[in-house]
């Protein structure tokens, strides 16, 4: 089990970790700045230039899932996890990977007034030795509260377990957190669980589309980027069948017939991924009835939108674009096309 202590910069979330684990039986201390800082040592600094804060490297947030995998199959018990996170897509990428190898997350989100935070900011005390000590301790932190004000506002308080630490003292709180977690006030996280793939495997999409051929995309909850409705096809089971399956569950539309096969790609390994077949059906066109009947985003979705062919573009990594780009040529012609690694072969 991991108990992810999240809340803005000033909140207390390190002070309060080190206080939960003596309450907390067999609970170890995972701070994921660790991670960050070993990258300035891995990375190159161009490569770090060119992002703002170290949680946009994808590296950081596989680094993250990896090492709380690791350290509880090496220590067991519980991870007591300090870290804010602001954006909705890296809470999802993360505790989707934590849930496909089958770790629980409680989220607890450490909540004083914005007054509150600001006075500790300001008493926050800077490195004498820091190079440019006041804008990288202070600056940071005051320019994170506008993020974390746009969480509050959409996401975070309906997905955490919120505790008013205005009053408490880093103790305090901590008791109050070990209290909820024992009791069960605060829940598991509700993701879905994906496991992550051993081998190559075969992925089925389909592709459905609304009365002005715009193509149906969804953003799923655990992993990154947006997606064509579909998923890994199980053992023994055929992939139209997965596909079709795949979008009565994500979706809640049943498709009456097989869908027609668009493109068949291959996918090549990419460490950590291991590639596999990925194919792509004519689910057909939606009308505003069967449009109206899907559901609202849950566990396995966070949001999905109907698309042109230029939108997907700005929505889609490069790979899956050219794969829908390519389907939708092959729907054009009524003839299924072959790719490798998204581009056509003879």
């Amino acid at each position: 089990m991991i108990v992810w202590i999240n809340g803005a910069f000033g909140a207390g979330k390190t002070t309060t970790a080190r206080e939960l684990i003596d309450l907390i039986p067999n609970s170890t201390l995972f701070d994921p700045e660790v991670i960050g800082g070993a990258l300035a040592h891995l990375l190159p600094p161009k490569h770090l230039a060119e992002v703002g804060d170290y949680q946009d490297l994808p590296i950081w947030r596989r680094l993250v899932i990896d090492t709380a995998a690791a350290l509880l199959a090496e220590l067991g018990g519980t991870l007591v996890v300090p870290m804010t996170l602001l954006r909705q897509d890296y809470r999802d990428e993360i505790f989707g990977g934590l849930a496909a190898r089958r770790i629980s997350v409680r989220h607890v989100l450490l909540a004083p007034a914005e007054t509150i935070l600001r006075e500790r900011i300001a008493g926050r005390e800077v490195p004498p030795d820091l190079p440019d000590g006041e804008m990288r301790v202070r600056q940071w932190s005051h320019d994170h509260i506008e993020p974390y004000r746009a969480a509050l506002a959409s996401w975070l308080t309906a997905d955490a377990h919120p505790v008013d630490t205005g009053a408490l003292t880093p103790y305090e709180t901590a008791v109050r957190i070990a209290d909820a977690v024992s009791s069960g006030t605060v829940p598991v996280c509700d993701i879905v669980q994906t496991p992550e793939p051993t081998a190559e495997t075969v992925a089925a999409g389909v592709l459905l589309f609304d009365e002005h051929d715009r193509v149906l995309l969804v953003d799923p909850t655990y992993k990154a980027g947006w997606e064509f409705p579909g998923g890994v096809v199980e053992a023994g089971e055929a992939p139209a069948r997965a596909g079709m399956r795949e979008v009565a569950e994500e979706t809640g539309i049943r498709l009456d017939d097989v869908p027609r096969l668009l493109v068949v790609d291959w996918e090549p390994p990419a460490p950590p991924g291991f590639g596999g077949l990925r194919l792509l059906y004519d689910g057909g066109r939606l009308d505003s009835t069967d449009a109206d009947r899907l559901l609202l985003p849950g566990p396995e979705l966070r949001d999905w939108c109907f698309a042109t062919e230029a939108e997907a573009a700005d929505l889609l990594p490069p790979v899956r674009y050219e794969r829908l780009r390519w389907a939708l040529r092959a729907r054009e012609r009524g003839a299924a096309l072959y790719l490798e690694g998204g581009i056509p072969t003879p």
